[in-house]
């Protein structure tokens, strides 16, 4: 979404605005504290001055307290119901609170308001999005960049569009902007190597960079050997975590996970840029499943340690309930452990938590009739979660990289999909052309996890009959 940002002010006494100039350098300053007592003493001193509430509506959003933020800025509306900018901050506010037929009324009045804002465009196109009417999300979209073409957040927002719809030609395109967004890290060092063109390079060196999240690399790195086949002297530059995936593809002649370890190159090109090079298309996908395969040594230890684990005779399935709790879209792909309660009323069912992070501190809480063990505690690195898949029946997971993992190992997966999902699942469809052996089961609403669930279970019970 757009940045919240202050709205101009109106002519006011000195004083006043002086006390806002002094608020506004605490807020940039990150002294929230100090911003929050001027602004008060503003609000106090002029009940009905709006811009000094609105200021204020932006504090709370910045210091994480939704609900203060909301009542603020639903009193500033008050004030001045006609101000397009008022109506496009509280977007974000109602969109994070999942309240989108709220954020869709006033993403509509903004772009009344300011038909000429492209900010009010675009927030109206990410609510469109959420709302998972994906041709009104474009058609937003579209109107803003015509506004405003120099916005990276926007073509990137177009891009999903256009990727979850399956128009992967120009999707790839606008997916590039994705280096321009704000904050987002530098590819690589500076340099005066150009980015890769996708033509041979029989005698030059290409670097490849994994330049995303682990579900990210998983899912492109199935493109190394065909761009090995072109690029002989091939080298990869990536984290130390995936080492034991990536380096499955045939090709590679070097790794290397820091920067000051890099050898010479002469052309470099991201690994989630492959799939525009090579024109992909729900067509041309590239799926050698397996692509990745566990290590016969570690498969033997686990296949023991879980004989010990689990009673004979259950069905494995493995879970992972939430993913990386900085991920953006965190708050729409995660979910408590106990939203599985009906997994765990399965008989003959043991649930094998391969859960990471924080997530693992719900399952001191669990008291399902399933047994559930903890492996997360014993696995070191991914070649443990790989050796663990090749002795389950089932992985159960939100939309996270251990979901791919398993996909890419062609074990039987099912995914539970937030209603507004990332492009890669596209629409309407429990299957995927990424990853053969996975079902897809969809939220039926925003954040209704209910049908999802009801899917899975039916999935489960299948197998087990």
């Amino acid at each position: 979404m757009v940045d919240l940002s202050a709205a101009p002010s109106p002519p006011v006494s000195k004083t006043i605005d002086q006390w806002r100039a002094d608020a506004e350098a605490h807020e940039q300053a990150g002294r929230f504290e100090e911003a929050e007592a001027l602004l008060v003493q503003i609000v106090n001193a002029a009940p009905n001055y709006h811009p000094a509430l609105h200021q204020a509506a932006i504090l709370s959003y910045k210091r994480k307290r939704p609900r203060e933020a909301i009542a603020r800025f639903e009193r500033v509306l008050e004030l001045a119901p006609d101000v397009a900018l008022y109506h496009r901050n509280i977007c974000e506010l109602y969109r994070s609170q999942s309240r989108l037929d709220d954020a869709l009324a006033h993403g509509k009045r903004a772009v009344e308001l300011a038909p000429l804002d492209p900010g009010a465009a675009y927030n109206l196109g990410v609510i469109h999005y959420d709302r998972l009417e994906i041709p009104q999300a474009i058609v937003s979209i579209r109107r803003s960049l015509e506004l405003e073409p120099n916005q990276p957040a926007a073509h990137f927002e177009l891009a999903e569009g256009l990727l979850l719809t399956g128009q992967f030609k120009e999707g790839w395109e606008e997916y590039e902007y994705r280096f321009d967004l704000p904050n987002a890290p530098k590819l690589l060092p500076p340099n005066d190597r150009p980015l890769w063109d996708g033509k041979p390079m029989p005698d030059g060196t290409l670097m490849l960079i994994g330049d995303q999240g682990f579900g990210d690399t998983i899912q492109f790195c199935r493109y190394i050997p065909e761009v090995a086949k072109i690029c002989p002297n091939l080298i990869m530059a990536c984290s130390s975590e995936m080492k034991p995936i990536v380096m499955q593809q045939a090709g590679i002649t070097k790794y290397f996970d820091r920067w000051e370890h890099m050898p010479a190159f002469d052309a470099y090109c991201s690994l989630s840029g492959l799939p525009r090079l090579f024109g992909a298309n729900l067509d041309t996908i590239p799926a050698p499943i397996p692509y990745v395969k566990a290590d016969p040594a570690k498969v033997e230890h686990w296949r023991r340690r879980l004989d010990m684990l689990v009673p004979k005779g259950y069905r494995r399935i493995a879970v992972v309930w939430s993913g990386r709790p900085t991920h953006g879209n965190d708050f729409n792909r995660s979910m408590s452990l106990s939203r599985l309660e009906a997994l765990a009323k399965l008989d003959g069912v043991a649930l094998l938590s391969v859960q990471m992070g924080p997530g693992q501190a719900e399952i001191g809480r669990y008291f399902g009739r399933a047994p559930l063990i903890n492996l997360g505690a014993e696995i070191q690195d991914f070649t443990d979660t790989m050796a663990i898949f090749e002795c389950i029946d089932r992985l159960v997971a939100v939309d996270t990289g251990v979901a791919h993992l398993a996909g890419a190992m062609g074990k039987p997966v099912s995914i539970l999909v937030p209603f507004a999902p990332d492009w890669r699942w596209l629409l309407d469809r429990t299957d995927t052309p990424w990853y053969p052996t996975v079902t897809l089961h969809r939220q039926d609403g925003p954040g209704k996890w209910d049908t999802a669930i009801a899917s899975m279970l039916a999935t489960v019970k299948a197998e087990l009959s």
